[in-house]
């Protein structure tokens, strides 16, 4: 009996040496099974079903929401007081995303166009569509800008013609009209005799060019050959390189469209993308770890550099010719209209521009935009990007519809585009990329833990079933061999 124990707890301690080096393997295998799984399905391949569909057809729900700084005291602005502003909205619209003419290439890259269009959510809003709002007027207070170096006289022509239109240095509109586009007859007449001065051929609206249009020809890597390079942007357009810029830097096409990044990100990764709106490239730092419903992620942040000028920032030198930090010029890219895009409420920019408007307040909160990031996917699980567009106004003599506005860089509008997974595609990426890693993790431990307990409990086993075995006859201690000698000499 106590042989077979020993040769069971033998078996058993075979076992568990197997268990420990199963698990040990399986230390170093698993890793490189669950990235190998990863960089297969972040590949763009309309075989990659999950991972193509939310690439192709963006099923995350897309928001972007308005919000308008009505000015309180129009009048007052005219004699050169500090305009006065209160934030109205938000104005919520649902965005839908679709790439369009997918074409494949040889140099493994994929070519398309994304469509959007933006439909009304009033359940979302703090307002309608038909709420009145007061805000400059592009038309007059930006063409008075870009005119100011002409002739005296061409300035008092320009003039007339504002009169001619009714047009005044504000409006005051319903947001829908504000948004989408409104009739005028100015716009009528410089589409007809200034072809190419306004964006826009039809109505003019502040949207008017994002609604039911595309971002461009966009051509991108699809990671087949080096999975560093998935989603990098090769081309916009047919460019490698913009030409809106004073820098080769500046003039750069970095990073991916925006929507994904290449997998297995570090917290010395950067977010870099391209925006076809903002007409540059930008790049987000790494801020900080954290968790949505139980999925580890790096949230990404503006760095304070991003619209510093170039007198604090160096390298954006190229994005001049700037104002105080905190403004990107982008009138180069804009008709040459005198235009500026900053984060919400002067948020990051130089505290100087506060004090020329009342009725802001900036905080990280509500005006800092991030990107949560599935770092070992680089897939993005909350986003929101947050912008605000500004108006540089001030007087131009000869034009009688400036007054006499102070210089001031005007805020208009800030819009946040958000976005976020959830329902069943946050449920399938839990469940492969959390619960399964997860999983194989706990089993390749469990070996180790199992093996090592069944080795120890066998080698306890085989222990003390040796000590219970019968001494063989030569080993017997001397004291028993005397007993029995006396046995037998007396029978």
């Amino acid at each position: 009996m106590a042989i077979r124990k020993t040769k069971v707890a033998v078996g058993f301690v075979v076992a568990g040496v197997l268990a420990v080096f199963f698990g040990t393997v399986l230390c170093f295998v698993g890793p490189i099974i669950i990235d190998d799984q990863i960089v297969k399905n972040t590949v763009i391949d309309p075989k990659n079903e999950l991972s193509y569909t939310m690439w192709k057809d963006v099923p995350v729900p897309f928001f972007m929401s308005v919000y308008f700084f009505n000015v309180l005291n129009p009048k007052e602005i005219l004699a050169g007081e500090k305009p006065m502003v209160e934030q109205k909205g938000p104005y919520v619209y649902r965005k839908q995303i679709r790439k369009e003419n997918i074409t494949f290439h040889e140099n493994n890259t994929v070519s398309y166009r994304e469509y959007r269009k933006y439909f009304f959510e009033p359940s979302m809003s703090a307002g309608t569509e038909s709420d009145i709002v007061t805000i400059p007027n592009m038309l007059v207070l930006g063409a008075s800008i870009m005119m100011e170096n002409l002739p005296f006289a061409v300035r008092l022509m320009i003039s007339a013609t504002f009169k001619t239109f009714k047009e005044g240095p504000f409006l005051t509109k319903p947001v829908g009209e504000l948004m989408w586009g409104y009739d005028s007859g100015l716009v009528d007449f410089l589409n007809k005799y200034l072809p190419g001065m306004l964006p826009s051929s039809g109505k003019f609206g502040l949207f008017a060019e994002f609604n039911n249009s595309n971002t461009g020809l966009f051509t991108i890597f699809t990671g087949k050959d080096d999975i560093r390079n998935v989603h990098r942007v090769d081309s916009w357009n047919g460019l490698t390189e913009l030409n809106y810029w004073r820098t080769p830097q500046c003039n750069m096409i970095n990073g991916t469209a925006g929507q994904m990044w290449p997998p297995f990100m570090t917290t010395e990764s950067t977010l870099p993308f391209y925006s076809p709106d903002a007409c540059r490239s930008m790049e987000l730092v790494y801020q900080r770890p954290g968790e949505m419903q139980g999925i580890p992620l790096y949230r990404y942040v503006a760095p304070k550099t991003l619209f510093a000028n170039g007198t604090d920032y160096a390298p954006n030198e190229g994005f001049c010719p700037c104002r105080q930090s905190g403004l990107l010029n982008v009138s180069s890219c804009r008709h040459n209209s005198p235009v500026f895009i900053s984060h919400p409420h002067f948020f990051n920019a130089d505290p100087v521009l506060l004090k020329y408007v009342q009725g802001l307040s900036p905080s990280e909160d509500e005006h800092g935009l991030f990107i949560d990031i599935h770092p070992q996917t680089g897939v993005p699980l909350n986003v929101s990007i947050r912008l605000q567009l500004n108006l540089y106004m001030k007087r131009v003599s000869g034009i009688t519809e400036t007054g006499k506005i102070s210089e001031v860089v005007m805020p208009m509008i800030w819009f946040e585009e958000s976005g976020y997974i959830d329902g069943p595609i946050l449920s399938t990426f839990h469940t492969n990329l959390v619960v399964l890693p997860a999983v194989m993790e706990y089993m390749q431990y469990g070996f180790i833990a199992l093996g090592l307990a069944t080795i120890l409990i066998a080698s306890l086993v085989h222990h003390k079933a040796r000590v219970r075995l019968p001494p063989p006859p030569c080993c017997m201690q001397p004291h028993v061999l005397f007993i029995m000698s006396i046995l037998l000499n007396g029978a």
